[in-house]
């Protein structure tokens, strides 16, 4: 994964550089702020690779009018070969740069959320983190990425419950007594449940994309005791 910036005014250091006929500055429309532009952008000046190596990159662009990074987006970048990054600023990239870019890769315009940033260098970081604790020999335990808020699988559409971590009772405050028990099925159907409810509290719309199907008589029971509708009800409602 590679990261290439562009100042606004023209001056852009590494893969997504100024220059061209497409001016920095001022953006064009009568609006305020600062506009990074972009030359050729290629695997070659964004990487340091050849194309021939692994074939041309993604391109990732951070903006706020992008579709949002989700964590099924991170299991599908860490699968890439290689990636680059643009990093705009104020106002950021000019749209030719994406547009002149998606002749020769692939590209995507993604958005951390409903706000906006002074530049995307951060927005980077944050996809390099949840992308790169996905890939091989990063983390110890490989595994225990799976119980992970948003993990594909049973994960995917719920938040991760409560954690804890020795000792068993801190200030007073003891470890949960299933979790020392020892009893692996009874820890599962615990964490589960804890899932549930945390999702249902602080993210229900989330619970409108799970599959009614595949929720067994139990969860049934954890949801309809946090108010939430199941057993044929409208799970969007």
């Amino acid at each position: 994964m590679s990261a290439s910036g562009a100042a606004p005014g023209g001056a852009a250091p590494g893969g997504v550089s100024a220059g061209g006929a497409a001016p920095g500055g001022v953006p064009g429309g009568a609006a305020t702020g600062g506009v990074s532009t972009g030359g050729a952008v290629s695997g070659e000046t964004a990487g340091g690779r050849g194309a021939g190596e692994f074939g041309p990159p993604r391109l990732i662009i951070p903006t706020p009018s992008g579709r949002p990074f989700t964590q099924a987006d991170a299991v599908r970048y860490a699968a890439e070969p290689w990636l680059v990054f643009a990093c705009g600023r104020y106002e950021g990239i000019d749209s030719r740069v994406a547009e002149e870019a998606r002749t020769r890769m692939p590209v995507d315009e993604v958005s951390l959320g409903d706000f906006v940033l002074a530049g995307g260098e951060v927005a980077v970081l944050v996809m390099v983190e949840a992308i790169g604790r996905l890939l091989p020999g990063v983390l110890g335990n490989a595994d225990s990425v799976a119980d992970d808020s948003f993990a594909p699988g049973a994960m995917e559409s719920l938040l991760e419950g409560p954690v804890y971590t020795k000792p068993p009772v801190w200030r007073e405050r003891p470890v949960p007594d299933i979790l020392l028990s020892g009893h692996h099925g009874a820890i599962a159907r615990w964490r589960r449940d804890e899932a549930l409810r945390r999702t249902a509290r602080t993210r229900p719309e989330l619970l409108a994309r799970l599959d009614p199907e595949a929720l067994d008589k139990h969860d049934r029971a954890v949801l309809r005791e946090a108010g939430f509708p199941v057993d044929g009800e409208d799970m969007a409602d």
